[in-house]
């Protein structure tokens, strides 16, 4: 079965379909690349699928994103759906480590997402930030005042508390 087939197939549910595709990246039997051509045409909710998919593989397995995987999930954060912008949000955070010196755009991507509507679109950022903040990268110099305002703002304690967290263990 490749993922074309998969996602046609109405025995499957969402969440396995998800569990699938992430296995398939893991074990190499579906290529990255392949995975972001599949989606980039694909409508949002598929789309979204195969982003979360990435996201519950990198969790596992950072180093499975390469350069045209951070590009993809960097560009992603500013689709329209939200299940794709806190996806994106949440593979930026797994796998920023590894592309410490190319953050600039997923940043600014980011920190448009700060006052998002949707908590968790917002919650993922944080958690985003929050991960490039404790890089400790030259980045900080801006980073850190700007989620310092955003922590300020925001109003869910849960939140917030990400925010703080990232700005406490960058100041040790």
């Amino acid at each position: 079965m490749n993922i074309e087939e998969l996602f046609k197939d109405k025995t499957t549910k969402a969440k396995e379909k998800t569990e699938i595709i992430s296995q398939w990246i893991i074990d190499k039997s579906l290529p990255t690349d392949e995975l972001i051509a599949f989606a980039e045409k694909s409508k949002d909710p598929v789309k979204g699928a195969c982003i979360e998919a990435l996201e519950y593989a990198t969790k596992q397995t950072p180093g499975l994103a390469d350069e045209t995987v951070f590009a993809f999930i960097t560009q992603t954060l500013t689709e329209k759906a939200p299940k794709i912008k806190w996806e994106s949000a949440k593979v930026i955070g797994n796998t920023a480590h590894l592309f410490a010196g190319n953050l600039d755009q997923a940043i600014r991507n980011l920190l448009d997402h700060t006052t998002h509507e949707g908590t968790v679109v917002r919650w993922s950022t944080a958690f985003a930030l929050g991960e490039i903040l404790k890089l400790k990268t030259p980045y900080n110099t801006t980073l850190l005042p700007a989620l310092e305002a955003v922590s300020e703002k925001e109003e869910k304690n849960s939140i917030k508390k990400i925010y703080l967290d990232a700005v406490k263990k960058t100041k040790k």
